[in-house]
């Protein structure tokens, strides 16, 4: 009698292990990194492929956990009341159940889920292998019950996901990229943003509008063409003719100066159109990452921006849509602008061209740029009409004050964050 009543102790205290196993491997293997057991699967790690294929099929593998956890669960339970009926009679049964209760919770729940929470990654390594032939022989039986699962849903009109959708990944995507917070991550953590958001912003947001861009006229004094040309900060220029709309090539200041120094004549067999690039005109709707592309598979840096009309609009560069995913790139020839100062209150005074997508990255704000590419255009959009000097506006938890006006463009604004959670 002793011996059997200690066979049984033993055998619900290895049932108990059981049941913690099964437990903790639930919890490591689904909070898993899939990224670093991808990561360590092309680094050769035989055990990070093997949760690689457990997690590919994650109901058969929950569904096979759960099964050998409510076996063991089940007969440990089985095995104390009828050990407890034996000492108690039928008031062993309640000493069973609440005396079960507290061991399973404890040592079999609570214990070794907070462990591989905790250590996931390195659990869901070790466990992988054991876990795999368990699902493999539970497979019919967990594949039976999904079945009968998916018909009582059926019934009662509740169909099983596909899984997420491209917009929720992206948004999964953001949403891992946001929870890294600190000083030290907030480049990184901005230029992921503004990869993910090259599809979603058009080059119209980003391009240097026509009032800023430099261009010369092709029938200008050749001399002096030449000499505006070498004497500018950029490298390719826009020409017109007639018209400042009219947009009839490209020049590119290296091979302008190449073909003057090349020139036995000088400037008086010089032919610019002859060496200027056809001008490559593009929509202002067409997205970055499109637009992008395009460069990459014309070979091109330049290009000239037009609305539905055919109207000039201005220009955008490979440098413009580089600089929307790693921030401002200057060089030696940049022009210092400045556009933004931050006052010693904590509001900032901006340049009304000062695009809302800059000062959103640069402040973690959340200032919509869906309707306007300016903050000065985010104005006159939300207020309908043309501001006077001093009059402040208050919107989207900000408020705008209209410092100056250069006839009906807004030229310089205060801005200020109502709240923090701005």
């Amino acid at each position: 009698m002793e011996s059997e009543l200690f066979f049984v102790i033993c055998t619900i205290f290895l049932l108990l292990i059981m049941s913690a196993f099964f437990s903790g491997s639930e919890t490591c293997l689904t909070a898993a990194s899939r990224h670093r057991m991808h990561n360590l699967e092309q680094s050769g790690v035989r055990r990070a492929h093997v949760v690689n294929q457990l997690l590919d099929s994650k109901e058969r593998l929950i569904g096979g956990i759960l099964l050998g956890n409510n076996l063991v669960n089940i007969l440990a339970s089985a095995l104390a009341t009828s050990v407890l009926i034996r000492f108690f009679g039928e008031t062993g049964v309640v000493y069973a159940t609440f005396g079960m209760t507290l061991l399973v919770l404890i040592f079999a729940e609570v214990l070794p889920k907070t462990y591989a929470i905790h250590n996931a990654d390195s659990l869901a390594l070790k466990v992988a292998p054991v876990i795999r032939p368990i699902v493999i022989v539970l497979a019919p039986i967990t594949g039976a019950v999904r079945l009968v699962v998916a018909a009582t849903l059926r019934l009662v009109g509740v169909q099983n996901s596909a899984g997420l959708t491209s917009e929720e990944m992206e948004e999964e995507l953001r949403g891992a990229i946001d929870l890294h917070k600190g000083e030290e991550e907030n480049h990184e953590r901005e230029m992921l943003r503004s990869i993910l958001d090259l599809a979603d912003v058009e080059v119209e947001a980003i391009m240097s509008h026509r009032q800023n861009v430099f261009a010369v006229n092709v029938d200008m004094p050749l001399a002096e063409l030449v000499d505006t040309v070498l004497s500018s900060p950029y490298t390719r220029l826009p020409m017109w003719k007639d018209d400042p709309d009219n947009i009839v090539g490209v020049v590119h200041a290296k091979a302008l100066l190449r073909q003057v120094l090349s020139s036995p004549e000088g400037l008086e067999d010089l032919d610019l159109m002859e060496i200027a690039n056809d001008p490559w005109f593009i929509p202002e709707n067409t997205d970055l990452l499109s637009q992008l592309q395009a460069f990459r598979n014309r070979k091109e840096h330049f290009a000239i921006v037009v609305d539905e009309y055919g109207v000039f609009l201005g220009i955008v560069t490979l440098e413009d849509i580089l600089e929307e995913i790693v921030g401002e790139i200057e060089d030696e020839h940049d022009e210092e602008i400045e556009g933004v100062q931050v006052q010693g209150d904590g509001s900032i005074i901006v340049d009304g061209t000062v695009t809302i997508r800059d000062l959103n990255r640069r402040f973690e704000w959340r200032l919509p740029d869906e309707e306007a590419a300016t903050i000065a255009g985010l104005v006159l959009h939300e207020a309908r009409r043309i501001p006077d000097l001093g009059q402040v506006f208050v919107f989207h938890n900000f408020s705008f004050e209209i410092l100056s006006r250069k006839r009906n463009q807004i030229t310089s604004m205060k801005i200020r964050a109502l709240h923090s959670s701005a």
